[in-house]
């Protein structure tokens, strides 16, 4: 294997969490090159060191958001929000009556998690008035500051609001903000507080939560940091508290912690 490509991947995943496959150099060449030519670096090796050398310089960032995939769309799966709506905000407000619920979109991207998360809130306060007197709050969470500031804009174009979305949704809660360019309405972005959080790093500031969204992220992470991963998210979990993984995703192991939930589709994991 190649010396500058193994020094890369062992860089990105002490930094990341973000494991490569062997097979992977062409990957990281496509996503990488056109970077190494605007700073004017010949290889990975020399991009590493650099890195390195001065690590406040915002070249490590740049790196990461490269190699972070933003692959995401409205509604995802679909099933999760609904089940949001049928079940989990139900039991929520029946176990924890006149309290606020807490919700966190880990990896949230560029923000279409958590303000459909917000629009599924919505639609549930519609069709059942006044039962969430306290209202709900999402915290949305991603690596990338660039992503993140997307996120924030909360302003979409025609390619990004056409994967996922309904006509319906999209009058409802979109303001057009020019031909092509929409921009999510007010009510629903106030429920979305964004922060910059690296799931390598401690949780200790995002307090505790009723439901956790990790959707599609743990599976670019090792067994180890996996797990890792999910003991820390069961530790900011309210008991009783559910994490919603991808469609893709299992838990496999920690049954002294989670308790897997059938929903007719999709399974959810109850904290013990």
């Amino acid at each position: 294997m190649n010396q500058d490509f193994q020094l890369f991947r062992e860089f990105l995943e002490k930094s990341s969490g973000i494991v490569l496959g062997d097979n992977k150099q062409y990957l990281v060449a496509s996503r990488l090159n056109r970077l190494l030519e605007q700073q004017g670096i010949s290889n990975l090796g020399e991009l590493v060191r650099r890195i390195q050398a001065s690590p406040r310089a915002g070249l490590r960032e740049a790196v990461i958001d490269a190699m972070i995939t933003n692959e995401t769309l409205w509604f995802r799966d679909v099933y999760p929000f609904e089940v949001l709506k049928s079940k989990l905000i139900p039991e929520f407000i029946k176990d924890n009556p006149g309290q606020r619920l807490r919700i966190w979109s880990a990896a949230c991207s560029s923000g279409q998690e958590p303000y459909s998360l917000s629009m599924s809130i919505d639609e549930f306060e519609r069709s059942n008035l006044g039962q969430l007197r306290a209202g709900a709050q999402i915290v949305a969470t991603d690596l990338s500051g660039s992503i993140l500031n997307a996120a924030k804009s909360a302003e979409y174009d025609s390619l990004s609001v056409a994967r996922g979305l309904s006509q319906e949704r999209l009058a409802r809660y979109f303001d057009q903000l020019a031909p092509g360019r929409w921009q999510v309405k007010a009510p629903i972005r106030s429920r979305v507080e964004f922060r910059a959080l690296n799931l390598l790093d401690s949780y200790a500031m995002l307090g505790k939560f009723d439901i956790v969204f990790c959707r599609n992220v743990l599976i670019y992470f090792s067994a180890d940091v996996k797990k890792d991963i999910l003991r820390r998210m069961h530790g900011v979990l309210k008991p009783g508290g559910y994490l919603m993984l991808g469609a893709s995703e299992a838990l496999n192991g920690l049954p002294e912690l989670f308790q897997m939930v059938q929903c007719s589709p999709g399974i959810v994991y109850r904290a013990r």
